[in-house]
């Protein structure tokens, strides 16, 4: 993809990865995209940007997540899920909120079994909801394992009312070249679901955690 400087989104990406490696940052940093809209009215809900994408290349990071089961499907994500919610413990969460919002905050996606979702809504949906987390429904026996595999690879992109608004590209210490098929990725959903497509983009800018923002377009 070529942006409004002529650059590809390779060469914006690796400048920012540049720009970064001189800082030596003793971790490895999250590759972030900033997204900036214009001529929209978010104040509209079907304006809003409420996107989930599976990244091409993974976020460099899996992504944490949780699952509301019991029974098989609990039995089955033992070791796939990074914590089990058991239904016998949702009414002990909600009324213990600063552990749920450490759960909520510790986790980028959750699952549930379906018959769950009407309780986790009265219990621990109070904490979900306003993050954008409320679990995906899912049967019991649906393939948990290829599900979470997806998931971990995935991404929200999520405007709320405002017209500035983040998500992740990738991870430093993967290729340029694949951070930048991710980015294009991202792009290309968000013009697909914005009501006059790249007209309602200001700008976009990739950045690493700490490191100075470069513009994609």
């Amino acid at each position: 993809m070529i942006n409004m400087a002529g650059k590809t989104t390779a060469e914006a990406v690796k400048k920012a990865l540049e720009a970064s490696k001189k800082l030596e940052r003793k971790f490895n940093e999250t590759v972030d995209v900033v997204i900036n809209l214009k001529d929209i009215d978010l104040n509209n809900p079907k304006n809003r940007i409420e996107e989930e994408i599976i990244l091409p290349h993974g976020r460099g990071k899996d992504a944490k997540v949780a699952i509301f089961a019991g029974g098989e499907l609990a039995h089955k994500a033992k070791n796939v899920a990074d914590t089990i919610i058991k239904p016998e413990e949702l009414e002990d969460l909600s009324k213990d909120k600063k552990k749920m919002k450490k759960i909520a905050n510790e986790h980028d996606f959750f699952v549930a079994e379906a018959p769950l979702m009407p309780t986790i809504g009265k219990t621990v949906g109070v904490v979900l909801g306003p993050r954008g987390k409320m679990p995906k429904p899912v049967p019991p026996t649906v393939d948990i394992e290829g599900l979470v595999k997806t998931l971990r690879k995935t991404v929200r992109l999520r405007s709320k009312g405002r017209k500035t608004f983040h998500t992740v590209a990738g991870a430093a210490d993967m290729k340029p070249e694949d951070i930048a098929e991710n980015l294009d990725a991202i792009i290309k959903r968000l013009e697909e679901k914005l009501e006059r497509g790249k007209q309602n983009i200001s700008s976009i800018y990739v950045k690493t955690t700490m490191g100075p923002a470069e513009r994609v377009m």
